[in-house]
């Protein structure tokens, strides 16, 4: 039926019977015959060669997928491997017993031998009264561990000498800034040159509370002039101990930066 289907019409120039016909008498050696007699052998090639390609075109997707599949599996069969293990010995929970305790040390002592009146002189000497009385007496003579006390270390402070500006425990004016301000309020007297000359604004004092809560190294890092400046150093270095600061629980110097408001009323 394929052949049938695959054959050309008898007037066409490719059908096989019709170029036997053509070419009984002629010389067959020509190109023409050889293509014509040809012809439905090479067209039935083409056809199964382009199904068999078309089918491998629309199966290549399961093709691909099957093959990882496949190398996924060879994959896991060969990296699991099962290793069975023994259990473990049982964990003793018996305590380990005490340690001995450490030997006595040694005291020093000296052999005491009482004086005998002997005509032969006596072998061994008794000991001097200076190393009876700085060692116990006993029957024999040994060595023993020395006990002189080792006097303590110096501590010495890590924080000598520093001044932090931060930290755990700031610094504080005692009853906190609201009595701050009312200090502040309350000593602050307005220059006679600043009031006649209009002149108001913040001055900034910084100064140092030490481990002792006292005010030290007070000065103006900015100022306004008019005798502001002045005034606001007499006021803060007359201020009371302030509650001191600490770093590690331990008290230490802290720098403090201060505003001052003068302003015109």
């Amino acid at each position: 039926m394929a052949s049938n289907l695959l054959m050309p019409a008898w007037e066409s120039a490719q059908n096989t019977e019709r170029a036997e016909l053509v070419f009984e008498t002629r010389n067959k050696e020509y190109g023409a015959y050889d293509i014509r007699r040809l012809y439905e052998v090479r067209l039935t090639r083409a056809f199964i060669f382009s199904t068999i390609g078309f089918v491998l075109l629309i199966l290549s997707p399961f093709i691909i997928q099957l093959i990882g599949k496949t190398a996924d599996n060879l994959t896991k069969a060969k990296s699991e491997v099962v290793v069975n293990l023994t259990e473990p010995p049982p964990i003793d929970e018996t305590p380990p017993p005490p340690p001995p305790p450490p030997p006595e040390p040694l005291k020093e002592t000296v052999k005491f031998i009482p004086p005998v009146v002997k005509d032969a002189p006596v072998e061994e000497e008794p000991p001097p009264q200076e190393k009876l009385s700085e060692t116990t007496i006993s029957t024999v003579t040994q060595e023993g561990a020395k006990t002189d006390e080792i006097p303590p270390e110096e501590t010495v402070d890590p924080d000598a000498g520093k001044i932090f500006t931060i930290v755990e425990e700031m610094p504080a004016f005692p009853g906190g800034d609201t009595k701050l301000f009312e200090f502040l309020q309350k000593n602050i007297k307005y220059p006679p040159i600043a009031r006649e000359n209009g002149i108001q604004g913040r001055v900034y004092v910084t100064f140092v509370v030490d481990k002792e809560g006292k005010i030290k190294d007070a000065k103006v890092i900015r100022g306004i002039g008019g005798g502001c400046d002045e005034e606001a150093l007499r006021v803060v270095r007359a201020m009371p101990d302030w509650k001191i600061g600490k770093q590690n629980g331990r008290p230490v110097a802290v720098q403090y930066n201060l505003p001052i408001n003068f302003t015109l009323k």
